[in-house]
């Protein structure tokens, strides 16, 4: 058998494939049939921000303020009172899964803000989580807002929880960051152990006969891996701490790209909801035969053969595959009129 074990987050995981945040993961058996189809470690559905607010009384306060000049944005948040779950559920279950499978449990805490992430960050850690990944997920939309203080909001957030635990913590981007290379290198230096890349940007769809706009949840396609793959092999060789990816892995030949630009390990959500839980392990033969076919002795040889860093011509990384892409196909387009 080939070695495909990966190391990521201080861990060596016994594979590239990881179960992304997703509801598949709040039963205890789910979680063991992850296991034993060869999940290398579990990343729990998050814990939303908003929830802790919540608990502590304080966001009822802060969604009333203002209305009477934005009620139009009112309709478009959930109704929090209907979340599943309250933290010390959360935390139960953490105990639970810990004790139901032996591959690494990762927690996750999804938001925007410090707020409640620290504290609630040391119970993570001490109801058994193996690592942490902080869901980042916030969006501009006022025009006093500048990208720049959205990305220190973000660095104060991660140097937050990164000094209040000792267990690794990776941060899962979004991938509208004007400079992801230079945000990477920062949350490095504010002592992440990790960047997964990216956090699916759930887009609102709009009824024009309701004339409501209302949210809409798409499972990923392997199309989304592009930029994925374009962000991690421009960051391999220029951070040291681990890449991972998420979004648009399906398929065996989706983990070995992944792996080729530089990722340590991917992360799977909707090919389990679409396939079973059970394609994990038949992505893993496929990923076992390709490379027993190219007699490779383990995947990480293949680690970033496809980076930037690697490869000699790093124009399809930069403009100039820009420009020769449509160039290409203004050529084509020529060569068919004749």
């Amino acid at each position: 058998m080939i070695d495909i074990s990966m190391p990521y987050l201080g861990m060596t995981l016994c594979g590239p494939i990881l179960v992304a945040s997703t509801p598949l993961s709040e039963s205890l058996d789910n979680v063991r049939q992850m296991e034993d189809s060869g999940a290398a470690a579990i990343v729990l559905t998050s814990l939303f921000e908003e929830q802790l607010e919540l608990e502590s009384r304080t966001l009822d306060e802060d969604l009333s303020r203002g209305t009477e000049s934005f009620a139009e944005s009112l309709g478009y948040l959930p109704d929090l009172e209907d979340y599943r779950v309250t933290h010390e559920v959360y935390l139960e279950h953490l105990r639970k899964t810990r004790q139901s499978v032996s591959i690494p449990i990762l927690a996750s805490l999804n938001g925007a803000t410090s707020g409640g992430w620290v504290r609630f960050a040391k119970d993570m850690e001490q109801a058994g989580a193996h690592a942490i990944e902080l869901n980042t997920y916030a969006l501009a939309t006022n025009c006093n807002q500048t990208s720049a203080q959205m990305e220190v909001q973000l660095i104060d957030l991660v140097k937050s929880v990164c000094s209040a635990v000792k267990v690794p913590v990776a941060v899962k981007l979004s991938q509208s960051f004007t400079s992801v290379p230079n945000l990477a290198a920062r949350l490095e230096a504010a002592g992440a152990a990790g960047v997964v890349l990216f956090n699916r940007f759930y887009q609102p769809d709009f009824d024009i006969e309701a004339l409501e706009v209302r949210p809409s949840l798409h499972f990923s396609t392997p199309s989304e891996l592009l930029p994925r793959l374009h962000w991690a092999a421009v960051l391999y060789g220029e951070v040291k701490m681990d890449i991972g990816i998420t979004g648009g892995v399906h398929s065996a030949e989706d983990v070995l790209k992944s792996v080729m630009a530089g990722a340590n390990v991917t992360l799977m959500a909707s090919a389990l909801h679409i396939h079973g839980i059970e394609h994990i392990g038949r992505v893993l033969a496929d990923l076992q035969y390709w490379l027993e076919k190219r007699e490779y002795s383990s995947l990480k040889e293949t680690r970033g053969c496809l980076s930037r860093h690697s490869v000699a011509d790093v124009s399809p990384f930069d403009r100039g595959n820009y420009i020769k892409t449509l160039s290409s196909y203004s050529l084509r387009q020529t060569l068919a009129a004749f």
